[in-house]
């Protein structure tokens, strides 16, 4: 009798070992187990995940860990640390501070773009943050790029000239008609970003038929448009955009699928530092969401992100380093 015939249904032994079937049994659990896990987050190294974000004067290597931006808002009104970089002084100490603890990218703003926010002005725009951009390149103690959280074309000409080296508009290059073009001249990089609305009405009603479809086509779609107008592809990030038009629930699940967005084959950033979905799961909107932050971060480094946009710079790179180290993307 061959091997595949010893387990035939008429065979007295397929129930004279009732422990070979539960074996079996729990063999097969585990395999179904281990298959769902796959599919539902797909491992790093079968990923499409890019190496590299080209930045025009650097390349900004990607190792298994994200790099992370360092958030300096220059304003007295972003929803999370407004009014603590307002003199130029403090600006600079806490970008130099936050190289020091492992920042790669440095993100200087000088207009909030949390919900209901007011606009500011091009030129209030520019003499909040090119001052803090001049005296960190006229320095030489920072060694890292600037990125300019910029949706306005002259504010991000500025800032290039005095030394940015990357462009985060979180307009997706389409609040101002202007912006596209100086990011293809200039050979800069450019975060690219989903918003639907704008800051003054993103928060009114977000609605979405597949939130994660949608905004995976959306940046498809940018990414395309980019490398037609003469934008390289190695020189756009993606970002899904936390928070902006979003509900907390569709933040949730637009993070369950970083793995997706990755596949699409630029760096993806993740903005959700201290964002009010992270107080709604936890119960509380008024606690601290440091932990909560890093937990994200952590699930992030797992989905494959490149970038995580963060307020705590040293707490983050210290978690993702120890997570690394303990096997955590093992």
């Amino acid at each position: 009798m061959s091997a595949t015939d010893s387990g035939s249904e008429n065979s007295p032994d397929n129930t004279a070992n009732p422990l070979a079937d539960s074996e079996r049994a729990d063999s097969k659990r585990a395999d179904s187990k281990r298959a769902d896990s796959e599919r539902a987050t797909p491992k790093l190294a079968e990923s499409k995940r890019c190496e590299y974000w080209d930045v025009g004067k650097r390349r900004l290597r990607f190792g298994r860990v994200p790099l992370v931006m360092g958030i300096v808002n220059v304003t007295p009104d972003s929803f999370s640390d407004g009014g603590r970089h307002q003199q130029v002084d403090v600006a600079v100490a806490a970008a130099l501070q936050m190289q020091a603890d492992g920042a790669a990218i440095i993100d200087i703003g000088g207009e909030s773009t949390r919900p209901y926010s007011d606009a500011v002005d091009c030129q209030e725009e520019i003499d909040r943050v090119m001052p803090v951009i001049e005296k960190l390149r006229s320095s030489g103690q920072l060694t890292i790029p600037i990125s300019i959280d910029t949706s306005k074309a002259e504010v991000a000409q500025q800032a290039l000239d005095a030394g940015a080296e990357i462009i985060n508009d979180v307009t997706g290059l389409e609040g101002d008609p202007a912006m596209a073009e100086i990011a293809r001249e200039r050979g800069v990089g450019v975060c690219v970003m989903h918003m639907q609305g704008t800051p003054q009405t993103m928060q009114d009603d977000p609605s979405y038929d597949d939130v994660v479809a949608e905004i995976e086509h959306y940046l498809r779609q940018r990414l395309r448009w980019c490398e037609r107008i003469g934008i390289r592809r190695d020189r756009v990030c993606l970002d899904p955009g936390i928070g902006f038009g979003k509900t907390h629930e569709h933040n949730l699940m637009l993070l369950r699928a970083t793995g997706r967005f990755v596949q699409l084959g630029s760096p993806l950033l993740i903005g959700h530092s201290r964002k009010g979905f992270i107080g709604n799961r936890i119960g509380d909107k008024n606690a601290d969401r440091t932990a909560g932050t890093l937990g994200v971060s952590l699930a992030m480094a797992v989905a494959g992100a490149q970038v995580i946009r963060v307020h705590d710079v040293k707490p983050t790179v210290d978690a993702l380093t120890l997570f690394e180290a303990s096997g955590g993307l093992d």
